[in-house]
C-alpha cells in the first residue's frame, strides 16, 4: 500500500526502487525510507533530547516561547497551530528551529530564515538538534533527487535550488489525548503539508494516519531508524500535480508519542509555479501558509 523504499537502492537507480518511489509519489503521497546516513540510534537520541526538552520545566520553554520571539522559531505550546481552521487548536507541543544566513545575507532578515532560539536546557540539546538537522537535510536532498528520477525528471533539477533552504526542523510531542477532547480536538487536524518533502522520524509509537484516495484512513508506522515521507503542496504544484500531497493526521491516544518531522523546501526565491503558469516564489507560499497556521501569526501583515 506504502512503499517502503532502499535509500541505498534509490541512490543505485535500480529499477524496483524507481518504480516503488514513482508509485508512492504520484499514487499515495507518502512513502517509507530506511537504510539511509541516519542511524537508529542517532534518531532515538534526538528523540530523547526533544523528549527531556517537552517534559522539563516549563519556565525553561516559556523562554523560547514563539508568542514571545514572534516567529516560528522556538517552543509552541499547546494550541499554538491550527492546520485546520474548521478544528480546534492542535493539542500537540512543538519545537521549531530552522536554517539561519549570515547577516550581510539579503535574504536574512526574512521570516523563513529566523534566528532559532534555543533553550538553557537540556544540556548538550543545541549540539545534537543542529547535528541531526544537518543530516536530514542531506538525505533529504538525496531523496528528492531519487524521486525526480523516478517521475522521469532530470535527477539533477532540485541540486542548486536548496543553496538556502528554507528547512524547518520540528520536535512535535503528543500527550495522551486529553479527557476533554471531543470531534474538533486533535493531535494535529487533517492537512496536506505546506512545502516540498516531509521527512519524518518516530519513536514508534502508533498515531499517523493518512487518507488514501478512496477517503479511508490508515495508520503509519516506522521505529527509529526508519522515515516516513510524505510530499507537500508546494511540491505537487512545481511538478503540476505529478506528485501527490496527502493528507494526514494524528488524533492521539492513550500513549504519548514524539515525532521529528524535517520540512525539506528550497531557496526563498526559487521558482516552483508549474511550466507555463505565471512565477511563485517558494518563500512567498510558504509565508502564506505560515501566517494561517501559527496561531500568533494569524491577522499579522
Amino acid at each position: 500500500m506504502i512503499p517502503h523504499i532502499d535509500a541505498q537502492a534509490l541512490a543505485a537507480r535500480t529499477p524496483e526502487a524507481l518504480a516503488a518511489t514513482k508509485y508512492g509519489a504520484e499514487e499515495v503521497g507518502f512513502l517509507t525510507l530506511h537504510n539511509t546516513a541516519l542511524t537508529a540510534s542517532a534518531v532515538s537520541e534526538t528523540i530523547a533530547a526533544y523528549r527531556a526538552f517537552f517534559k522539563g520545566d516549563v519556565a525553561n520553554k516559556e523562554a523560547v516561547n514563539m508568542n514571545v520571539t514572534g516567529s516560528n522559531r522556538g517552543w509552541g505550546g499547546a494550541g499554538s497551530e491550527q492546520v485546520d481552521p474548521a478544528a480546534n487548536p492542535d493539542y500537540k507541543e512543538v519545537f521549531d528551529c530552522g536554517v539561519e544566513l549570515p547577516k550581510d545575507d539579503p535574504f536574512a532578515r526574512l521570516p523563513v530564515y529566523a534566528p532559532n532560539q534555543w533553550p538553557a536546557a537540556p544540556e548538550g540539546f543545541q549540539h545534537c538538534i543542529e547535528g541531526y538537522f544537518t543530516q536530514a537535510r542531506a538525505v533529504s536532498l538525496k531523496l528528492l533527487q531519487g524521486i525526480s528520477a523516478a517521475i522521469g525528471a532530470d535527477p539533477t533539477f532540485f541540486a542548486d535550488k536548496f543553496a538556502k533552504p528554507m528547512a524547518l526542523l520540528r520536535g512535535n510531542f503528543y500527550p495522551e489525548r486529553p479527557s476533554w477532547a471531543g470531534a474538533k480536538d486533535f493531535g494535529i487536524a487533517a492537512h496536506t503539508d505546506y512545502g516540498c518533502l516531509t521527512l519524518l522520524a518516530t519513536d514508534g509509537q502508533p498515531g499517523l494516519e493518512v487518507q488514501l484516495r478512496d477517503g479511508t484512513w490508515v495508520p503509519v508506522q516506522a521505529d527509529p531508524g526508519t522515515f516516513i515521507i510524505n510530499f507537500g503542496e508546494m511540491l505537487e504544484m512545481w511538478t503540476a500535480g505529478q506528485v501527490r500531497a496527502t493528507p494526514h493526521r494524528v488524533i492521539g491516544g492513550t500513549v504519548e508519542r514524539i515525532s521529528i518531522p524535517l520540512f525539506f523546501n528550497p531557496a526563498y526565491d526559487t521558482n516552483v509555479a508549474p511550466a507555463g503558469a505565471p512565477p511563485l516564489s517558494a518563500g512567498e507560499h510558504l509565508s502564506k501558509r505560515y501566517a494561517e497556521t501559527y496561531t500568533h501569526l494569524q491577522g499579522a501583515s
